[in-house]
Order: structure tokens, then sequence, then C-alpha cells
């Protein structure tokens, strides 16, 4: 006689407010332009000390540098302590539907995925050859909508979440223990 368990599915967390996930994501946002300097600063440092140009400091070449930079950063974070610094300051962490931590791969997944909040409105204005005060207002309309349609979703997941078995919920602060 063979024992079965049966397990019911896991059971989703509501999300944390879309606004305090909004807010999160604009001090991420200031955090990733203080990491998006690194690749200029080093460029510079070489141009300084060579007097050349390298080759990696086109554009094109310091958006794939600041797009791998990017991903370390929040795989690293994600997978470690399921938080960046903003989550953490935001009481947010972002979980398995199971609410186990990310794996590497999951967290690099989720960051892949997340492009999506950028992608569309970033393909047009290139496409079209928007100015560069279009491009980012397109994508700032983009990330709204997107940002919106967790409305849509029955535990206000964000999409990107929903496709990669994540799910960001709240983390209360730990009471401090007395010394």
């Amino acid at each position: 006689m063979t024992s079965q368990v049966v397990t019911s599915p896991p059971v989703a967390a509501r999300a944390p407010s879309l606004r305090r996930r909004m807010a999160c994501f604009v001090y991420e946002g200031l955090m990733l332009f203080g990491i998006g300097l690194l690749p200029g600063a080093i460029g510079a440092l070489f141009l300084a000390l060579t007097g050349h140009a390298h080759p990696l400091q086109s554009d094109a070449a310091l958006r794939v540098i600041a797009f791998v930079i990017y991903g370390i950063y929040f795989t690293w974070f994600w997978s470690r302590r399921g938080q960046t610094l903003p989550m953490q300051t935001w009481h947010i962490r972002v979980v398995t539907i199971d609410g186990q931590p990310l794996s590497q791969t999951r967290a690099l997944l989720r960051y892949l995925v997340s492009c999506i909040w950028f992608a569309p409105a970033a393909v047009l204005a290139s496409l079209n050859h928007w100015a560069r005060w279009d491009a980012l207002a397109a994508i700032g309309v983009g990330v709204i909508a997107y940002a919106l349609l967790a409305l849509l979703q029955p535990q206000r997941q964000f999409w990107h979440d929903v496709v990669c078995g994540t799910q960001l919920v709240d983390a209360p602060l730990l009471p401090r223990h007395k010394r």
C-alpha cells in the first residue's frame, strides 16, 4: 500500500500596494542611475590614461554593459536576500509562489522577463528615431500602463512575476532585540 500526499496549491500572498511598489520602483531607478555611471566612469578613466577611446565606449556597447551590470545587480540581490536596498526600505520581498527564496536562475529569468516594462516603448522609439525626451516619455507611459495591468491580476502581482512563478510580498520589519 502506497501513501500519497495530497497538497493543495500554494496560496499566493496579496502583493504590497501598487503605490508602495511604484515608490520602490522610483527609488530603484535612482540606485540604477548611480550603478549605470560605472561603465562611463571606467571609459573616462581609460580615455584619461591612454588618450584613446575604447571601442566599448560606443552608445550600443555602453547600453549592453549597463544591461549586464543591472542583471548582475538584480540577480545577486534577489537570489541572496530576496530584496534590493530599495525593496528593504519599502519592506518588499520577492519569493517564489511557494514562498521560497529565488534561485539564481529564477532571479535572472525574472530580470529578463521584467524588461517587458520598457521593451515596447524602447523599440518604438528606436525604430522611429524619436528624440531622447520623447523616448523617455513613451517609456514612462509604458511603465505606468504596465503597472496598472497588475490591477487586473487577482493577486495584484505584476505580469512578469506571474510568468516567472514569483511574487512580491510584504516584508515587515523584524522586532529589534534589546542588547
